[in-house]
């Protein structure tokens, strides 16, 4: 069966109705398109939920600062309709920037504390884009349920926090990060690389395993273990670390210098020219 495309808010509040009144449950998968294996790892999993599914595909501007890649990012509607055909999503929701913004919107969502650190830290503004516009989303679509990829990690606990706080009755759950074949995670942004940076990108995964299996072997020391990632790091000049830290999984405040509690995460962002890339890899 064919995917279906809506194009206004009007015509995605109708579709969810009907489900409604039918007595179905919904759920919902925000993205920014040029879809790869890990966002259709989230429609998969909604649907052994037994959910139908709505997928957004909006390049969201809020969430991009002045200097970032607002206008090259991808954006590839056709293919994505066709990828989600076969894993099974319901319909696809795409609005235009006028639909979710019109001239007179004036409102954000400003996290005070999770969002200062990490990324935030590098980008200013990012993440009140990104609650802001997943706010309105959730807002618009209603479902049940809304799954977001642990690659962004400080992203889902941002949104996670914002449910809870401001009352909003819907499932936010976080799935695990889909890696190719040599560990790098799967990102929108690794079509930005050439061939040899591709290849020696895989150093990002490979240093994060070797803190957890540090870790494993009962070393406590961050300082060491974030030491193990940089060392992995360094064997690429090109490739410079922005941040990697480990912090608390749910508060994301710092862990200290040393831990006993197994409830911690590596968090890290390395720039490769002029593209970004995030992972992070729990303990």
């Amino acid at each position: 069966m064919a995917v279906d495309t809506v194009l206004t808010i009007a015509e995605i509040r109708s579709v969810v109705a009907k489900w409604r009144q039918a007595g179905e449950k919904v759920a919902f998968v925000p993205t920014m398109g040029a879809l790869h294996d890990g966002h259709l790892s989230l429609v998969l999993q909604a649907r052994a939920e037994g959910a139908r599914v709505v997928v957004s595909i909006f390049v969201n501007p809020l969430q991009f600062g002045p200097s970032e890649d607002f206008a090259r990012y991808p954006r590839t509607l056709k293919d994505d309709v066709e990828k989600l055909q076969t894993v099974g999503a319901d319909v696809v929701f795409a609005p235009a920037a006028a639909e979710i913004y019109p001239v007179a919107f004036q409102t954000s969502v400003i996290n005070k504390k999770m969002s200062e650190g990490l990324c935030g830290k590098f980008r200013p503004g990012h993440f009140e884009g990104v609650l802001t516009v997943v706010l309105k989303l959730l807002n618009i679509v209603a479902p049940d349920m809304a799954l977001f990829g642990k690659k962004d990690y400080q992203q889902w606990r941002l949104i996670e926090r914002m449910a809870k706080d401001l009352e909003i009755p819907i499932e936010i759950l976080g799935c695990d990060t889909i890696r190719e074949k040599d560990g790098l995670a799967m990102s929108s942004r690794n079509r930005y690389m050439s061939a040899e940076e591709r290849e020696e990108s895989a150093l990002i995964y490979k240093g994060l395993s070797s803190a957890k299996a540090a870790w494993e072997r009962g070393e406590r020391s961050l300082d060491k273990l974030t030491a193990l990632f940089k060392d992995s790091i360094s064997q690429c000049p090109r490739m410079k670390i922005q941040y990697a830290e480990i912090v608390d999984r749910f508060s994301l405040e710092p862990a200290g210098a040393t831990v006993a509690e197994k409830s911690l995460v590596m968090i890290i962002a390395v720039l490769f020219g002029d593209v970004r890339l995030i992972d992070n890899l729990e303990f």
